[in-house]
């Protein structure tokens, strides 16, 4: 009975105050008491968690792909951008290195193709088609997101 009533609780508490109920989920977790827990929203907070950082990750990952592809082969404006572009390859870099897993980089890995082609979308909107960039991605990931490649 009492744990059905501190579940229904926890589940009330979730609609009203969800960092206090993340902070009781977490209590429950360490002492180990798994049937008190409110398994349907932790389930969701899961859930939504790691769509969460997939979706950053290839975020990251479509930004230094359009900057790599500007550097690459926006020729007319390489020029004048090179040193923007370059910083901010180095940013997105810097951001993804302090979030990727081993999960995230196989993610990465399986979704590199689609990355690519919204990248190139916006690349090509971008440089309003004047410039013909590479159908399918010319980086593989450990070049995306190697700190020395393309380093000129």
């Amino acid at each position: 009975m009492v744990n059905t009533v501190l579940t229904t609780d926890l589940k009330s508490i979730y609609e009203i105050d969800e960092h206090f109920w993340l902070e009781e989920t977490i209590k429950l977790l360490r002492e180990k008491r798994f049937n008190e827990l409110d398994l349907e929203n932790l389930i969701e907070e899961l859930e939504s968690l790691a769509r969460r950082d997939k979706s950053k990750v290839a975020s990251l990952t479509e930004q230094i792909i359009r900057h790599l592809l500007l550097l690459q082969y926006w020729t007319t404006e390489s020029e004048d951008n090179f040193n923007h572009w370059k910083t901010e390859i180095i940013g997105f870099r810097s951001q993804i290195k302090r979030d990727l897993t081993t999960n995230l980089t196989n993610y990465l890995r399986e979704n590199l193709d689609s990355i690519y082609q919204d990248a190139l979308r916006f690349v090509q909107q971008k440089t309003k088609y004047s410039v013909t960039f590479p159908d399918t991605c010319p980086y593989t990931l450990e070049h995306i997101l190697d700190h020395n490649y393309y380093d000129r």
